[in-house]
């Protein structure tokens, strides 16, 4: 579904990314780790095509088309979403409006706002005062709305509380997999953005790999990279595994 090539990006005039190669097959979920400041965010911000992300050279190859030059709303129509880590502000739009402007079935969506525990939120402006958690419903919400086939999920567990963690994890798991309501699982990928891996006790992945300093450092199954990411650190844990590859 996704396949990047050679990816060179800069954001705030300093290149963060420097030459990734990467390939998301349909119905895959994969999982990016790395140190803050590693490039993972941008990765996110180059797929989607947002604006402070510039490409320099490379490719991405998104259902066989390349959509590297292609503006952020056309790919979204392509039917690829993301929840940020820190969405803007968005002053003036409530999120009642978006919900109904992205989906297809505009009040069967808001309906559902209550099992995202967002319904006192639906008639005030998008992420205005909301806290971490309510931001992660909110954008959730969203993009069950959108129903895209390629997801990127930029840490969907920070800023939430214990309270609410398995509420943000079955969503997640529900956009990946399906839920009641529609078979908005079959086939689609992701590209998920974790530090602490609690996101994995909610969803199967596939595959998971560790950036660092703007490249793909070392691959392999999700929990084992984690497991050596927590026993060893990031700099142990990449030198082990290029040893053995």
């Amino acid at each position: 579904m996704l396949k990047i090539e050679d990816l060179h990006a800069e954001a705030g005039g300093r290149e963060i990314l420097k030459g990734i190669d990467l390939e998301i097959g349909d119905g895959q979920t994969c999982v990016l780790f790395g140190p803050n400041g590693s490039g993972k965010s941008t990765l996110l911000a180059a797929i989607m095509g947002l604006g402070y992300c510039k490409i320099t050279k490379g490719r991405i190859i998104y259902n066989n088309i390349d959509i590297t030059n292609m503006p952020i709303d056309e790919r979204a129509k392509m039917g690829i979403g993301m929840m940020m880590q820190r969405p803007p502000n968005i002053v003036g739009v409530k999120l009642k409006t978006l919900v109904q402007t992205v989906s297809k079935d505009k009040e069967k969506m808001v309906k559902r706002a209550n099992e995202f525990r967002m319904n006192e939120f639906l008639e005030r402006d998008i992420n205005v005062g909301f806290s971490g958690g309510e931001i992660k419903r909110s954008e959730l919400l969203q993009l069950t709305a959108q129903r895209p086939k390629f997801i990127l999920l930029d840490e969907p567990e920070s800023g939430v509380d214990l309270e609410s963690i398995d509420l943000v994890g079955n969503k997640v798991r529900d956009l990946l997999y399906g839920d009641s309501h529609c078979d908005l699982g079959k086939n689609v990928s992701a590209l998920v953005i974790t530090h602490t891996g609690q996101i994995l006790d909610h969803i199967g992945a596939d595959h998971a790999y560790i950036l660092k300093d703007g490249n793909i450092k070392c691959s392999g199954r999700p929990v084992d990279l984690l497991k050596d990411i927590r026993e060893r650190g990031y700099k142990e844990c990449i030198q082990c595994r290029m040893v053995k590859m």
